[in-house]
């Protein structure tokens, strides 16, 4: 390394230990002390200011997504500034704030990374789940996977954007929203807040279906027209929708509540499984039903823009690092108010 300043040895990090429910008995994660990674060629070592709680996480500490790196630490809506640089890095200054996403490197010659299509490389790699993400002191990352974060927003407000925001984005567009139309979203978390300013900023009339009392008011409070709970009907045909939640009985209630024509985008990396569909009363009339994978780096730059533009708010609330269990079993109940953000340091 060149052209570092003074890093420690060891820093604090949270590990999974054992992928289990987060409040059972013994919690699938565990505080403890571990060495400073080192950046390797193309990679810049970052020193964690805010790292976002990703519903993610919990699939990855609770073990729905399968083992990919024993030990892992997870978090990827990380926001931190470089500190040090491996060989073969120019891209960044000493210092310079940016922000580490979920998609962390592709293959860049298969033909999916050829067409544009980098999200479905088979040979891609994550933050957090197959190497060791933002819930630590110290992270590193490729420099090419790493985005510039617009000045005004906050540490905090700005760990978000760095998934929520950005799979929220390509839900968005993979959902086909007609301008002007009636877009339905299910489950009212981190990334649903997010995806609902864009919306109602483009001038889309939303509608939000989700379990949680508190969770729908704040929907209403943002200026969606309805909340309504997780499996009810919409009372109006809608254009659009898009599942957050990762619950597939949703997906029946959510067709059937498309206009003909309409698409139903799920987001989730994760769901669980979908009951047998009707094909007259929930397919039929050329509706799509569309998964979302990821996202290309294009996505999150186009994104990042697009909230700067739009003066995209997320809502936050804030969590020591100590307290990323607590932050996690909030996720988990379904009733958040926008989303969590641990706070690692202030400089």
């Amino acid at each position: 390394m060149s052209n570092q300043v003074e890093i420690p040895k060891t820093m604090r990090a949270w590990e999974v230990t054992t992928p289990g429910p987060i409040d059972g008995e013994n919690a699938p994660l565990k505080l403890v002390t571990k060495p400073v990674p080192q950046p390797q060629r193309g990679e810049v070592l970052v020193k964690v200011l805010t790292c976002g709680v990703c519903h993610t996480d919990l699939h990855v500490a609770e073990g729905d997504l399968p083992v990919h790196r024993e030990h892992v630490t997870p978090g990827h809506e990380i926001v931190g500034k470089v500190v040090a640089f491996g060989p073969e890095t120019q891209r960044f200054e000493l210092g310079e704030r940016i922000g580490i996403p979920w998609f962390r490197h592709a293959c860049g010659v298969c033909k999916f990374c050829r067409s544009g299509h980098e999200n479905l490389c088979p040979h891609s790699v994550y933050t957090g789940w197959d190497h060791d993400g933002g819930y630590a002191e110290y992270v590193t990352v490729p420099e090419g996977f790493a985005y510039r974060i617009p000045e005004k927003f906050n540490d905090l407000e700005a760990a978000p954007l760095l998934c929520a925001g950005i799979i929220g984005y390509r839900a968005y567009e993979r959902a086909n929203v007609p301008a002007g139309g009636r877009l339905g979203l299910y489950g009212f978390g981190g990334s649903a807040h997010i995806t609902a300013q864009i919306a109602l900023a483009q001038g889309v009339e939303v509608h939000v279906f989700t379990r949680g009392a508190d969770a729908r008011n704040f929907a209403l409070q943002l200026g969606c027209v309805s909340a309504k709970g997780a499996y009810d009907l919409s009372d109006v045909p809608l254009d659009s929708s898009i599942i957050f939640a990762p619950v597939g009985d949703i997906v029946l209630p959510a067709l059937e509540s498309l206009i003909p024509g309409g698409t139903l985008a799920m987001a989730g990396i994760h769901m669980s499984d979908i009951p047998t569909l009707n094909y007259q009363k929930h397919l039929f009339h050329e509706k799509t039903l569309t998964s979302v994978e990821s996202n290309t780096r294009r996505d999150g730059e186009e994104f990042l823009t697009l909230a700067d533009r739009l003066n995209i708010h997320p809502e936050v609330t804030e969590y020591p690092l100590e307290k990323a269990l607590d932050a996690l079993k909030y996720v988990k109940r379904g009733d958040i108010k926008g989303a969590c953000v641990l706070r690692i340091s202030h400089e």
